[in-house]
Parts: C-alpha cells; structure tokens; sequence
C-alpha cells in the first residue's frame, strides 16, 4: 500500500510522467493505470457472472421448490439435501455443495425486511410462553402469560398450569390491575382460545367468552396475520427476556402461587431500569402509558368457562376431562358447571352446592367424602370400599369412635358410626370432633348421646337474676315453697 501511495503522489501531484513512473517500477501500463484510478486496491472484480453449467439449469427448478414451501408447514418443508435428491432425478450430475449453496442465496434473496414500527403509548402485545417449574418436588412444564406496553417497556409476567380462554383472560385481568389500567389497544396472535375463525388478513370471529371480556373492559384488538408473529415482536422477545432472566434457574417453589408473586416483584424491579437509548426509566414512561390508558371497571369480569351439564348416577360432573363430585341428592339432574382458573364451582338452579381445587390432569377425579353421607345409610359396605372415602382424613378420635361402637354393639354398631358421620353435613370437622372426644370421654358413644355434646354449655351468668337499676324490687320478698303442700294432690279425689 506505501508503494501504492507513493506512485499515486509522484504522478499526480510531483508531476512525472506515467511513461517514467512505468521505466522507474516495471509496472505493466494496465496496473499503472489501475494505480492511478484508484485510492487503494480495488480487489478482483469479475466482469461477467460465473458460469454454473452443472447447476445453472436447475436454478429454476430449485426457486420452484422453495416458492411451494411456503404454503407448507415449516416442519415438512425441503431442506437442501432433499432437492439435491429430487433434482438428481431430473438428471442433475454436480455435487451437492453447489445445491446447498445455491439454495442458501435463493432463501437470502428472498429474506423478508421490515419497518421499524411506531409503539403509541396506551397499546400492549401479549403472549404465551412455556418454561419448566419444580413444583413440591415434581418436575413438570407450564405455562406463562406476558403482557408487554411497548411504549414504556412495562412487563407482567404470571405462570399458569396450561393453555385454555380462562388463562388468557385471568393473565390479562392481573395485567390490567397490575398496571392500573385498560390498554386501548392489545396485540395478539390467532390464538385458538381467542379467535374461532380467520376471516381476512385482520378480521377475526372471535369466541363468546374472549366477546364478553372484551366488552367488559372495553379495549380494542388487533390479531397478527396468519405466520407473522413479527406483529408483536416485542412480546416474542420480552418470553424469551422473562424465561431467561425470571425463570432461570428452574424455579423450586410450593405452589404456582408463590412463584407468581415473585415474578410480582420481578415485573416491579423492572419499572426501575432504564430503556435503551431513553434516559427515563420504565417507571415513568408507564406513567405516559397510563395517561392513554381506559380506566379499570367499577367490578372485575367473572373468568370462567361456563357448561352446562348434569350430574351422573355416581353424583359426578364432568368438565374438561376431569370429574368432581355432587351432593347424591342432585345425581341425574341438570347443573351448571363455573371453572375459574384455581377452582370449579358446581350449581343447581342459581344454588351453589359444591366447590372443588381445579384439577388440570386429564381423566383424574375430585371427590369430597361429605357428599356421599347420605348414600351410607342405605350402602353401608361403601365407607370400606367407595373410593370417595378412600384416605379420607378424619381426627384420630373418628377411628376410636368406630372400634368402639363396632365393638360394643357389631353391624349396629357401624350404622351408628355413619349416623354420627352424617352431622359432618350440618358441622364442621373440628366441631364434630370435640363432641365425640367428650363422648368417648363419659362413654356416652351413641349417635343421640353425640349430639347432646354439640349444643353449647349454657351461660350460666344468665340464670342469675340481677337487681340493678331495679332498687323497687329489693324490698319484695319471695316465700320459700313448702313442698307438703303438694300432698293435697295425692287425694283420693286427685288420683
């Protein structure tokens, strides 16, 4: 390059000549030339494509392939290698490097470019990710919900068992109270629990329940078109942003409840941190998106899926592929089924009559012991082999009672152990209890004696009569009853 420079200077600014400059290096006249027209070396520059006579024939037929892939599933589309394969026979005899390179600058060639997009403040994108938890000990994957303001680039993060319309509207509720406030605005892809038929490009049926929440809160939606999450692509990078940096390593928690309160204080940390290139932090631009937000309703939207069923011959109610238990005296009759993200609740005709633990394993069953009291009395083999009383977890005092009773009186014995049961209807566990650890107490162990020991012991300071603010009354005295008196009943004419 110092010799470069050094012709260039001689030539155009001491004044030699080119023919002098080429006796002086011995220069061919084309590289002098080349010298001087240019600063530096310009490299080898090709004046005309370079030939490919072994692939070049089948370029056409490679763009082809590729061009039909794009309507086809990204896991059946060709890779290289099976091009390779099917133009070889068409007669293809190159190698397959050539292949693999010609199909890379084919895909380069066709490389989608985009705008960097204006994000309004008021306007949100949410999403759903997948992470691993240990939860109790118990490896298992989950779910979770973000919702991104990408004005602000405000985060809120909550894990959720698995992907159903009750985890979308539960995670976007906490959004919205967590930020304090209703984006006008929200971003989303075509998810199924969402969106019940595509339409057009951006027009979208959506399903009754995401209808109802939507008309509840009020904001408006924009749904990606079909395989363009680029749409919301702020909130595919803050699921990938929040597994790595909130759930890395595998959270070890008790239950999903105390990591999402974690993850509370996770999105909260966030608000303090400053956005590239912005010298405010999070914090206050959520105050401008909160500025265009709609404010939250008087009352929350009631999250549930609705189905309306009816209870089979074993008192049970399916919904979603799980079963939950009845009262047997609603077995074969229509009720109304309410699942919330954490619980299922169970009604008949507007009454409430049973409320179970959600279950979110499929063909599992929750059965509640108490529901099936009543059927004892007419199948008492069932307290030893329904599996509604299988592990049923009662006070110690429960199984002395039981010995006793079978022990003193036999099959008796066992109808009255269910007669006492059967109080777990109208009073709680720890009640019942306490009655029949006094029963056991005065061996008075009967199923009449035990619900003597329920009713309370009377206050006895309320049998005492007392005189204050009564000064009239102290005066009067009462004559103490001579009981002979009542010899005059015993009469030949009173018997």
């Amino acid at each position: 390059m110092e010799k470069w420079a050094e012709i260039r200077r001689d030539v155009h600014v001491e004044g030699k000549s080119k023919r002098q400059a080429q006796r002086e290096t011995g220069l061919a006249w084309k590289t002098l030339e080349k010298i001087l027209t240019h600063s530096e070396p310009p490299g080898y520059r090709r004046t005309k494509p370079y030939e490919k006579p072994k692939i070049g024939p089948y370029l056409e037929r490679i763009a082809l392939i590729i061009e039909a892939d794009r309507d086809v599933p990204r896991k059946q589309r060709h890779t290289a290698k099976r091009i390779y394969e099917r133009i070889r026979e068409d007669g293809y005899k190159g190698r397959y490097t050539q292949v693999r390179e010609a199909v890379r600058a084919i895909k380069r060639a066709r490389q989608e470019v985009f705008f960097p997009l204006i994000h309004r403040p008021g306007e949100a994108q949410i999403d759903l990710g997948e992470a691993l938890v240990k939860e109790a000990g118990v490896l298992r994957k989950v779910i979770f919900f973000v919702m991104v303001l990408p004005h602000s680039d405000a985060i809120h993060v909550q894990v959720f068992e698995r992907e159903c319309i009750e985890v979308w509207l539960e995670g976007l509720r906490r959004a919205f109270e967590f930020f304090g406030g209703v984006p006008n605005r929200v971003i989303a892809d075509n998810a199924k629990s969402l969106v019940a038929r595509i339409l057009g490009a951006h027009e979208r049926k959506l399903t009754e329940r995401f209808l109802a929440f939507k008309s509840h809160y009020l904001f408006d939606t924009h749904f990606c078109q079909v395989r363009r999450a680029n749409e919301k692509g702020v909130a595919e990078n803050i699921v990938r942003y929040s597994r790595q940096n909130f759930l890395v390593p595998v959270p070890q928690v008790r239950s999903l409840t105390e990591l999402n309160e974690h993850l509370d204080e996770c999105c909260r940390r966030e608000l303090l941190r400053k956005r590239r290139g912005n010298t405010k932090t999070k914090g206050e631009l959520l105050e401008e998106d909160k500025a265009a937000f709609l404010p939250l309703p008087a009352a929350p939207f009631e999250i549930c899926r609705k189905v309306s069923t009816c209870a089979s011959s074993m008192s049970l109610v399916r919904f979603d592929r799980n079963d939950y238990s009845v009262p047997v005296r609603y077995a074969h009759q229509p009720v109304v089924v309410k699942g919330h993200v954490d619980r299922v609740d169970i009604y008949r005709e507007k009454e409430l009559i049973a409320c179970h633990r959600r279950l979110w394993t499929e063909g599992d069953a929750s059965y509640r012991p108490e529901h099936y009291l009543k059927l004892l009395e007419r199948k008492p083999g069932g307290l030893d082999h329904a599996r509604p009383f299988e592990g049923w977890d009662l006070p110690e005092c429960f199984d002395v009672l039981r010995r006793r009773l079978e022990a003193d009186y036999g099959k008796q014995g066992k109808r009255d152990y269910i007669q006492v049961l059967l109080l777990l209807e109208r009073y709680t566990v720890g009640r019942l209890s306490k009655a029949v650890k006094k029963a056991l107490s005065y061996g008075a162990i009967r199923p009449d004696a035990v619900r003597q020991f329920l009713f309370d012991d009377p206050d006895l300071r309320r049998t005492t009569f007392s005189l204050d603010g009564r000064e009239h009354l102290k005066h009067v005295k009462v004559a103490t009853t001579d009981v002979s008196s009542y010899d005059g009943l015993l009469s030949a004419g009173g018997k």
